[in-house]
Order: C-alpha cells, then structure tokens, then sequence
C-alpha cells in the first residue's frame, strides 16, 4: 500500500494525518536465533473512517483510518512478522456506511492488508444480500466457525479458519461470533444457524493442534469480554477450552490496557485482549518463539493510541 494512495483514496490531506510517534518495541528476545512475531489488532471499528472530531466530548481527535495505516506501515517495516487482524463490527456507527454501504471500509482495510477478520453482529445490518454484495471488495478471508450459512446465499463464501506461516512459524486462527437472536433482525441472518461456540472452539483446536501442526492458536472472537450473566465471553470460553493461546475480543467496546490471562482446564494460561472501539486504539503483541522448541512467549504488549502526534 502507498501511502500518498490511501490518503488520496480517502480524501484526507498530509495535514489530517501527522506523525504517530509510536516507538518501537523492544526487541522480542534477547535469544537473537528465536523467531518473533507481531500481532496487530483492532475490533469494532464501526465505519469510524476519519478521527473524531477535535470538539468531539470524548476521544476528540483520535482515531482515523489513515493514521493507523501509517502506524502499521511503521510497525511491518520494524518488524520480520506481523499479522494484522480484525474482531468484527467493521460496520455501522457513521454516515461513511449509511452512503457506502461497507464497501469503503473493507476496500480501506483491504490496502493496509489484514490478514483475517472474523463477523460481528453488525456486519448482518444490511442482511445477507447487502454482505454477500460487498464481500468482493474484501481481499482478507472472513473466519467464523460457529455460523453455518449452508443454507443461504453466503454458502461457501467464509472459511472456520487459516493457517498463516511466518519464517517456519505456523499460526492459526479461527473465529467465533455471538448469537444473533435477539440481537439481530431474523430476516438479517436468515437460515444462518448458530453453533456452540465451546463444543466448536474445542474442534478448532483439536484440528489445529493437530493435523495443522500450529504453534500458536487464535481466536477472533466477537462473544465480548465479561457478562454477570450466564451467557458466553471470553472469559468463560478461555476456562472452558484448553489449547488457545491468544483470544482477541470484541462487541463490548471493552478498553483493556494489558492482555489478561485465563488458566484453561489444563492450567495452561489463555490471554484475553481487547482494544475498545472505533478504532481508537490498536492492540499490539510481540511474541518469541524460542529456537529449537517453538514455544511462544509473550516478550511484549501494547495498546497504541492512534492520534494526531
């Protein structure tokens, strides 16, 4: 991606953009033979294509596509490996989606190239024709495991996961949604059934684990955070499923200024991140992958506004 292209595909001036200022991070591992990994995250961007306004009551100033894809451009050129991925919500929230339908935001995502997204409620606003119709404009897979679209238009069009491979380092990550009854319009979702997301992540597992040979297992989750309620989040499903390293959240617009570790059932830790809303934040870790065992560890995280420097 050029950066005088995006900026010129957005409308937005050299002025609205401004330096990010984020340094860099330290270095993954002092074990210079290990291999390190960045993931870059967002969730629920809700169609926030420019920042907020500077007289905005709150978060006046952050945010702005163009902004992050200057930080992202910043970080893959630091970085040897960098997965960059979305926890749905791309849609609805401004006047950018009431005129372009989507078709913005996933062509804006598509020039600072996400690797993966997974679907949230309100990617359903405009039905499953209105998301079928974008979908070309998206040239990132959308992962959703626990939706099956079988027996609708969307048939064939999502995939439950992927496998990416960085310097001999296999990741794998598949993505979960939250029920949408109740939630969302029937005649939005249609025949899409919803699956249970445990007794599914447990078989995302088992395959990735498994037959994939993955290092590292990521799940794009769009359950939210924490419920009082009985009703299923990240927490519960990280206590619930052994063997996922990393689930990176989103629906509850949840600010959390550090990855938070669940003990699984087999006492092994699952880190829960989430980074807000519309884009005002983008969530970063830095992953070592020791020589000779590739076994991942955390070296660092962050949570990098996105304003004006």
């Amino acid at each position: 991606m050029k950066r005088r292209e995006f900026l010129k595909y957005t409308g937005l001036g050299a002025a609205s953009v401004g330096l990010l200022g984020a340094a860099a991070l330290p270095a993954a591992a002092a074990d210079k033979k290990a291999v390190r990994l960045t993931i870059l995250h967002t969730n629920d961007m809700h169609s926030r294509i420019e920042p907020f306004p500077s007289n905005a009551a709150q978060w006046a100033g952050m945010g702005g596509m163009a902004r992050r894809a200057t930080l992202i451009e910043q970080i893959r050129q630091q970085e040897p490996n960098v997965l960059l991925l979305d926890s749905g919500d791309i849609w609805q929230g401004t006047p950018y989606f009431n005129f372009f339908q989507g078709e913005l935001e996933y062509k804006l995502m598509s020039q600072m190239a996400y690797d993966a997204s997974t679907l949230g409620n309100h990617d359903f606003d405009n039905g499953l024709e209105g998301l079928q119709k974008q979908l070309p404009n998206a040239t990132f897979p959308f992962l959703i495991a626990n939706y099956d679209f079988s027996q609708t238009i969307l048939a064939g069009k999502f995939q439950p996961y992927k496998v990416f491979e960085k310097q001999g380092i296999r990741i794998g990550v598949f993505g979960l949604g939250i029920e949408m009854a109740g939630l969302v319009a029937d005649k939005n979702f249609g025949a899409t059934k919803y699956l249970d997301p445990v007794a599914v992540a447990k078989d995302m597992v088992t395959k990735l684990r498994g037959p994939e040979r993955c290092d590292l297992v990521i799940c794009l989750s769009h359950l939210g955070y924490k419920y009082e309620s009985a009703k299923l989040d990240d927490r519960k499903l990280a206590a619930q499923v052994s063997g996922i390293d990393l689930i990176l959240g989103g629906h509850t617009h949840t600010f959390l200024e550090k990855p938070e570790p669940i003990a699984s059932p087999n006492g092994q830790p699952t880190l829960i991140n989430q980074v807000g809303w519309s884009g005002i934040n983008l969530g970063r870790l830095d992953y070592a992958f020791e020589h000779g065992t590739r076994r991942p560890t955390v070296a660092a995280s962050a949570v990098v506004p996105i304003r004006q420097a």
